[in-house]
C-alpha cells in the first residue's frame, strides 16, 4: 500500500487533535487500550521480580517521600482497614490484626514515572491473603484502594481523595503486599503508616499510602493521577 504525504502527515497529527481535558478518550485513550492489553500480556502472575542485595539499599533519607496533602497525614486513633465490595465476608482489621497474619518480604527496586529508581525491603501481608480471607468474589476482576489521604482541593469542591484502582492479577501478584514495614522497622508516617500498598509490578503512583479501604469491584474505575491522565494499568 502507497501512503500519500496528506495521510502521513494526517496520521502523524493525531496526537495533536486529542483534548487534554479527556486524556483516556479519542487516539490518546486508544494507544492507552493497547499499551494495556500488551502489559496485561506480558503480566506472569508467577514470576516475581529480581531480589537486590542488601548493599543496595538506598540510604536512609535518601528515598524519595511524595504527598499529594500539604502535611503527610496522620492515622485516626480509630483506624482500621475495611475490606469490602463483592466479599463473601466484609473484615475490619487493626494493625495488630494484619501482623497476626501470614508476613512477607522482598528486597526491589522501586520505579518511578519521574525516571528515578531506589531500593528498600518491605514487610507485610498479601493482598493475596486479604482476598482469601474476605472471600473475594469470582466477579471482582478490579481491586481499588483507597487512602485517608486527602489532595488539594479543586476549584469547587472538596480535598480528592487518593484512590488507584487496580487489575485483580496485579493485585494478587505474590510481590504486592499491604505494607506496614519497612528496611525491618515499622513505617514513618511519612512512608504512608499504619498501611500502604506495596508492588513490585507497578509503578510508584500505584502504590497508595495510608491505606484504609480495599473494595473489590466488578468494574474498572480510576484513581487519583489516574484521573488526571496517567497510565492506568502502569506495569514495570
Amino acid at each position: 500500500m502507497k501512503w500519500s504525504r496528506r495521510q502521513i502527515l494526517g496520521f502523524a497529527l493525531l496526537p495533536l487533535a486529542c483534548d487534554p481535558a479527556k486524556p483516556h478518550e479519542g487516539f490518546l485513550g486508544l494507544t492507552e487500550r493497547l499499551n494495556d492489553r500488551v502489559q496485561r500480556a506480558l503480566l506472569r502472575p508467577g514470576k516475581l521480580a529480581a531480589e537486590e542485595r542488601a548493599s543496595a539499599v538506598t540510604p536512609e533519607g535518601e528515598f524519595p517521600l511524595y504527598k499529594v496533602g500539604d502535611d503527610y497525614p496522620a492515622a485516626p486513633a480509630d483506624w482500621r482497614l475495611r475490606v469490602h465490595g463483592l466479599v463473601a465476608k466484609p473484615l475490619e482489621l487493626s494493625l495488630a490484626d494484619l501482623r497476626r497474619l501470614s508476613a512477607t518480604e522482598f528486597r526491589v527496586r522501586h520505579h518511578c514515572v519521574e525516571g528515578w529508581s531506589a531500593v528498600a525491603s518491605w514487610q507485610g501481608v498479601r493482598v493475596s491473603e486479604i482476598a482469601r480471607l474476605c472471600g473475594a468474589d469470582r466477579r471482582a476482576k478490579f481491586v481499588e484502594f483507597r487512602s485517608f489521604e486527602r489532595g488539594q482541593p479543586s476549584e469547587d469542591g472538596p480535598p480528592v481523595r487518593y484512590t488507584s484502582s487496580w487489575d485483580l492479577e496485579s493485585a494478587q501478584h505474590p510481590q504486592t503486599i499491604l505494607a506496614y514495614g519497612r528496611n525491618g522497622v515499622p513505617m514513618s508516617r511519612e512512608e504512608g503508616a499504619p498501611l500502604r500498598l506495596y508492588s513490585a509490578v507497578k509503578l510508584g503512583y500505584k502504590m497508595v499510602k495510608w491505606v484504609d479501604e480495599v473494595v473489590f469491584q466488578p468494574v474498572r474505575t480510576g484513581g487519583y493521577w489516574e484521573d488526571l491522565g496517567y497510565e492506568w494499568f502502569a506495569g514495570v
